[in-house]
Order: structure tokens, then sequence, then C-alpha cells
């Protein structure tokens, strides 16, 4: 693998210009990136909710099941990137061909249960959210045609961040945006029927995502075959060529499984609690999330530049460069965070316009819980740049785990639960209170990030 055409090489510390500078080609990229991946679920929305509200709430509730399969994926993705980043810094490409084949071997294998499972038992998953017959039947619709989608997403999804670690984040961007804009288009035509195309409503959704993954699948194979990113080696998806690759995965993806599933139970529960409590709460809470979904794709960026960049330096061996560089995401991280919560609420007047078949009291709901999303951003970017950056980047997985589980699991679910089933708060109430998990663990992060475990090379020779 050469390595000439890098876009991206170590950036000086000491001069910011040269630093912002490296930071933006990487990032920027990766930004645009998750911002149109967020359109899909935007325009999903938007254009269902033209249908029904109920549609549209059976949709939100139906993606829980792929934000399920996205734990597991990405636990296996931060595992590649914590090795992936370290490994590309110490310009080892064939140690990083052992990192792709273990990484992929397991995300195609779970994109696999995933679409067996959502093709046979679409109602028993639906059933784990919500009871409304009505949203029950809209989602297993949509589940069983988008069923095939989620082990072509393994291959996709795993490819998409090593085309990252080895600074191919352009070329990341431009398929996953292509297939971004061929989804939003079919979106149109499938859901309603427009020219040739038959009115499927939900499942026409789900076919728009299916056909753009493959499309995306058929541009990564292409291109991979003439840039010089890291190869996928069909042998090494089962027997790899350097043995403690595979225990180094674990160790650093094993902690990552438990946060992912920690957190992402809470979040799961967050919705679960939502669905119990109507079809306008869970409405509103879903254009919520996907506005909020969309701004913090800029805080995720960083989350994964951080990584990356960190991660080289202490692949490197520049361990004093890398605490400074940690330093500086932390500040950035604030201050994107502010921003981003001024964005959300100058985009609420136009977030409350979109869902044009949503009732007044779903839209009371959503303009309070965009306005707690505006200051829970804050929060959000500087634990996502620290928890599932900076500390990964230097094989700190275990910390994130730990926070991420007493926080969710030992305080805001149980409140989210007493208000909701116990003490009979208000919708608006709720809500409120499952936004304070990204504050209740800022004075534990901080404590944690200055004792500075996380500056340590993990490679091996």
């Amino acid at each position: 693998m050469d390595s000439k055409n890098k876009e991206v090489s170590f950036p000086d510390i000491s001069d910011k210009k040269a630093f912002y500078k490296a930071l933006c080609v990487l990032v920027l990229p990766i930004v645009f990136q998750y911002f149109m991946a967020s359109l899909v679920s935007a325009s999903d929305a938007f254009m269902l909710g033209f249908l029904d509200q109920t549609s549209l709430s059976a949709v939100s509730l139906a993606s829980q099941v792929g934000f399920v399969f996205y734990l597991f994926i990405n636990t296996f993705l931060t595992g590649a990137m914590v090795l992936g980043a370290q490994y590309w810094g110490k310009k080892e490409p064939k140690t990083l061909e052992d990192v792709l084949g273990v990484t992929m071997r397991f995300s195609l294998l779970v994109g696999l249960v995933f679409s067996i499972a959502s093709y046979f038992i679409p109602g028993t998953l639906m059933r784990v959210f919500t009871s409304d017959a009505a949203m029950i039947s809209g989602g297993v619709k949509y589940l069983r045609m988008v069923a095939v989608s989620y082990i072509v997403m393994g291959f996709v999804d795993t490819y998409l961040v090593f085309m990252k670690i080895c600074e191919r984040t352009m070329l990341s961007t431009v398929i996953s945006s292509v297939g971004v804009v061929v989804n939003i288009i079919l979106n149109a035509f499938l859901i309603f029927g427009i020219g040739p195309f038959p009115e499927m409503g939900i499942e026409g959704a789900a076919l728009a995502t299916v056909i753009s993954r493959f499309l995306e699948l058929v541009m990564i194979i292409f291109f991979v075959q003439r840039t010089d990113c890291v190869k996928l080696r069909l042998k090494k998806l089962f027997r790899l060529s350097k043995k403690f690759i595979h225990a180094d995965f674990w160790k650093y993806s094993l902690p990552v499984m438990i946060n992912q599933f920690g957190w992402g139970g809470g979040m799961t529960m967050y919705s679960v609690i939502m669905g119990h409590l109507g079809d306008d709460a869970t409405a509103a809470n879903s254009i919520a999330s996907i506005v909020r979904s969309m701004i913090a794709s800029v805080c995720w960026a960083l989350a994964t530049g951080a990584s990356i960049i960190i991660g080289k330096m202490l692949g490197a061996g520049e361990l004093e460069k890398a605490k400074k560089a940690g330093g500086k995401f932390v500040r950035l991280s604030l201050g994107i965070g502010v921003v981003c919560g001024v964005i959300i609420l100058i985009l609420t007047p136009v977030a409350l316009m979109i869902p044009t078949d949503m009732s007044p009291v779903a839209h009371g709901y959503l303009k309070w819980m965009l306005l707690f999303g505006s200051y829970y951003i804050i929060g959000n970017s500087l634990n996502s740049t620290v928890i599932g950056g900076i500390f990964p980047a230097g094989g700190d997985t275990k910390f994130g785990m730990i926070c991420d589980c007493v926080t969710l699991w030992c305080v805001v679910v149980p409140l989210g639960l007493l208000a909701a089933f116990v003490w009979k708060l208000p919708v608006v109430a709720v809500a409120a209170i499952l936004t304070l998990d990204e504050f209740v663990k800022i004075p534990a992060v901080y404590i944690h990030y200055v004792k500075y475990k996380w500056v340590k090379n993990i490679t091996r020779d």
C-alpha cells in the first residue's frame, strides 16, 4: 500500500493555523458525510409525514432495529479505529489488513443475523417498542422490505471507516453522499408513486434504502481496487497472519460492546418510554431526534477526527504531541457544542413546519424537545469527543463503558421510568429528565481525562 496519496500528515500542534487546517481537511468531509446520512431519516420523516402521523411513528420505531444493529457495528468499528489508526501511524499496512479482516468478519456476521430476524420475525421486533397495532403493522412492512440491507451495511460501513483511517476521507464522503442523494430521490418516487414508479408508502422508504446501499457497495468495490486504501484479503476473513490482532481487537472492542449496549439500550429505552406515552409523544420525539442527529453530525465527526489524529500520533510514538492535541480537541468540542445548540434554536421554527400531519399536541411536545436538545448537545459534543474519540485513540475504552452504563442505568433510565409510569409526569417533564445523562457524567469525564492514562502507544512489533 503506497501512502503517496495521503490527504493528511501529522499536524503541527504549535502552529494553530496548520493544526486547524489539517483538522478541517480530515473532519469537514466526515461532517458532510454524517450530515448527509442524517438527511435520509429527515427525508423519511418529511415525506411520510405527508401520508399520516402513524406511518411516521411506525417507521421511527422500526428504525430502532437498525439502531440496535449499529450498536453492534459501532463496537467493531471502534475497535478497528483504535488499532487501525495507530498501525496506520506506525506505517504497518499489512497489519492494517489483519485489522480489516477481523472487523469485516464480525460486521458481516451480525448483518446476516439482523437481516434474517427482520425478515422472519418483524412483528416480534416491533412489539418490543410499542403495543399499538397500527404502528406494529406499519413497522412490519418496513422491516421486511429493508431486511436485506443490513448485511450490505455491514460491508459498506466497515469499509467507509477504513477509508477514513487510510485518510481517504473525501472518497468515503463522496460514496456515502451519492448513496444518500439516490436514497432521497427514490424516497419521493417510491413513497408517492411519482411517474412510472408504484405508490408504496412505508415500503417505498425501505426499498429506497436497500437500493442506495447496494449502490454504495458497488462503488466501494470499484474504487478500492483503484486507490491506495487497504484491501480486503478474503483469506483474512477466516485466518489472520498476525494472531495477536484478534486478541487485541477484542481487548479494545469488548468494553466498547458493553458500552454500546449500555448506552444504546438506554437510548432505546427512551424510545420505548415515549412509544408507550402515545402517538403524539412518539412522533414529536422522532422529529426531535432527527434534528439533533443532523446537527450532532459535527460533534461525531470531531470525535472521529480526534480518534484518527491522536491515534496516529500515539502509534508513531508522539505522546506529548498527542497530549497537546487532546487539549485542543476538548476546547474545540465545547465551542462547537455551543454553536450547535444555537443552530438548533434557529432551526426550531423550520422543524415545526415539516410534519404537516402532526397534531397540535405533538407540535407542542416537539417545541419543548428541541429546546432541551439545544443545551443537551453541548454536553454531547464534549463527551462524544473525549469518550468516543480521545480516550479510545489510546486504547482506553473501559472508562466509557463504566461511565455511560452507570449514568444511564443507575440514574437517567430509572428516573425516566418513574417519571412516566409511576409519578405520571407530563410528557414534556419526562423528555427533560431524559436529557440529563450528558451533564451527569461530565465531572467524572474531566477527572479521568486529566489523569492522562489514555496517552499510550498500544501497537506491537
